[in-house]
């Protein structure tokens, strides 16, 4: 048992699968900062509310494998829409300017590059990998079904609960509506912040698994293989049960750690 830790501690896949892992974290904060925004912009009386509220959660009851295969589609560098309105905007082949010669089309599930030029063999920074690619890929797919998913609900059910008489009050005081907001409203929101927060972690750190089966297999070069799927494929490919085991645990206690530091953190600003 002993000897799977140490081999996984001096296996430098490890560490690259590790930093994929966290590398898919950073759409975290967008996405719950976009389910607050759109919370609050749902939460005004508008005509056919219920309609809006509806179409901004129908990704989140969707299949995942059938949004991830419309993704995969979408991102395909010769006939994706996605690249096809990208290359619209971009001067035809014949016209030699700096802008063309600069810039194309993100080739997207197929690309090791990434906006911080991490290296796909190795920890480390390599300039040569500047860019969008994979990774990026399936942070903006994250980001657009995360925003209009349960966290936005859960704003929607917490922004009902802000007491008027707060808000009334402050606008006697001539409180301008982004005084409101940061004085009185997300105060109150803080509870539901805070649990969000912790279960967006929890869920980051475990997540990436279907992504990669279903839109790139871990690659290109192992840049989607986060911490979930390299466990499966250390298990049930390669059927190296014990060193998937040794994962699973590293795994586990990451994420305990992460919880109980957003627990002492949360708990300091959380008004109850």
């Amino acid at each position: 048992m002993l000897q799977n830790f140490s081999e996984m501690f001096h296996d430098p896949q490890f560490w690259v699968y590790f930093v994929n892992t966290a590398y898919f974290m950073i759409g975290i904060p967008v996405a719950i900062a976009g389910s607050l925004f759109l919370a609050i912009l749902l939460s005004q009386k508008l005509r056919g509310l219920t309609i809006y509220r509806t179409l901004f959660y129908l990704p989140s009851i969707t299949s995942g494998v059938a949004l991830m295969i419309l993704w995969k589609n979408l991102y395909n560098p010769e006939f994706g829409p996605i690249n096809a309105i990208i290359n619209w905007f971009i001067p035809p082949p014949h016209i030699n300017t700096i802008f063309r010669s600069s810039f194309a089309a993100p080739q997207w599930l197929l690309s090791t590059k990434n906006i911080f030029g991490l290296d796909p063999e190795q920890v480390a920074i390599a300039t040569k990998q500047l860019g969008i690619g994979a990774r990026d890929a399936i942070i903006i797919m994250g980001i657009w079904a995360g925003i209009g998913g349960s966290n936005m609900l859960l704003y929607i059910a917490a922004l009902t609960n802000v007491p008027q008489e707060l808000i009334e009050a402050s606008q006697l005081d001539g409180a301008g509506r982004w005084s409101i907001f940061r004085n009185v409203t997300w105060p109150q929101l803080a509870p539901t912040t805070f649990f969000i927060v912790v279960m967006s972690f929890i869920g980051g750190l475990q997540g990436g698994f279907e992504q990669a089966r279903v839109m790139t297999n871990g690659g290109p070069a192992g840049t989607t293989t986060t911490m979930a799927y390299y466990i499966y494929t250390k298990a049930f490919e390669e059927f190296q049960i014990g060193y998937a085991s040794a994962v699973s645990w590293v795994l586990f206690a990451i994420i305990f750690v992460v919880t109980l530091i957003n627990w002492k953190i949360g708990n300091r600003e959380v008004s109850y």
